[in-house]
C-alpha cells in the first residue's frame, strides 16, 4: 500500500466514517502528555479553557483532528488563517514538537493575537509559531513556501478567497482544512466540485472539511 494510500484511510477514519449518525455521542478523549513539553501545552489550554480564553476557538474534539492530521502528513509547513488566541495553533504544535515543523499563523485583531503570543510564550512554543497580524486576504499573497497543511477559520465570507490563495501553494498530498463548513455552501461546493481536490467531512466536532489535494 502506498504511502498516499495510507494517509487517505487515516484521513477517512479520522472524519467519522464508521461513526453513528449522532457523533456527538462519543466520548471525547482528552490529550495525555507524553513528555513535559506536552505537559505544558495542556496546562496553557486548561488555564485558557478556565479563564474563557478561547474566544471563537475551535472545540477540542477538532483541535485533536488537527493535530492528528498534521502529524500524519509529517507537516513541515503549517498556515493557520485565523489564529484568535490561539488554542486551535496549541493543537496544531502537539504534531509540529514532533514533526520539526513551523506554523504561520494569521490574526487581524491585534489583541488577540497579543493573547496568542502569550499563550505560545507560556507554553514553551514561540519557536515553533510566527504570528502575522493584519488582513490576512492580503497577507498570504506573500507566502513563498510549500504548505503541507492550510487551516481556514476566519470571516466566512472570505473562505473561498481564501482557498483560491492558498490552494497553489499545498503541495500535492497536502490538505486543506476548513472549521463550520455548514455556515459556508460556497466553500462545500468549491472543494467538493474541483478534480484535483477529494474532500470529507469530519462530524464529531463543528463541522471540519479535510480536504486532500491530490497527487
Amino acid at each position: 500500500m502506498t504511502r498516499a494510500v495510507l494517509v487517505v484511510c487515516s484521513l477517512l477514519l479520522v472524519a467519522g466514517v464508521v461513526f453513528p449518525q449522532d457523533a456527538s455521542t462519543l466520548p471525547f478523549n482528552p490529550p495525555v502528555a507524553q513528555t513535559e513539553a506536552e505537559r505544558k501545552i495542556i496546562a496553557t489550554m486548561d488555564h485558557m479553557v478556565k479563564f474563557n480564553e478561547t474566544y471563537l476557538s475551535v472545540p477540542p474534539q477538532d483541535g485533536q483532528a488537527l493535530r492528528l492530521l498534521a502529524e500524519a502528513v509529517d507537516a513541515k509547513n503549517v498556515v493557520e488563517i485565523g489564529t484568535s488566541t490561539g488554542y486551535s495553533g496549541l493543537w496544531f504544535c502537539f504534531a509540529l514538537q514532533k514533526t520539526g515543523g513551523h506554523l504561520t499563523t494569521f490574526e487581524f485583531d491585534h489583541g488577540r493575537a497579543l493573547m496568542a503570543h502569550r499563550h505560545f510564550h507560556d507554553s514553551g512554543v514561540e519557536n515553533l509559531v510566527t504570528i502575522v497580524e493584519g488582513d490576512a486576504h492580503e497577507q498570504i499573497t506573500k507566502l513563498k513556501m510549500s504548505i503541507d497543511v492550510a487551516f481556514i477559520d476566519a470571516d466566512k465570507p472570505g473562505y473561498v478567497d481564501y482557498l483560491n490563495k492558498v490552494l497553489p501553494l499545498v503541495r500535492p498530498g497536502g490538505l486543506i482544512l476548513a472549521h463550520n463548513v455548514d455556515m459556508v455552501p460556497a466553500y462545500v461546493k468549491a472543494v467538493t466540485s474541483n478534480p484535483d481536490l477529494v474532500t470529507i467531512f469530519y462530524t464529531q466536532g463543528r463541522g471540519l472539511a479535510i480536504t486532500l489535494r491530490k497527487r
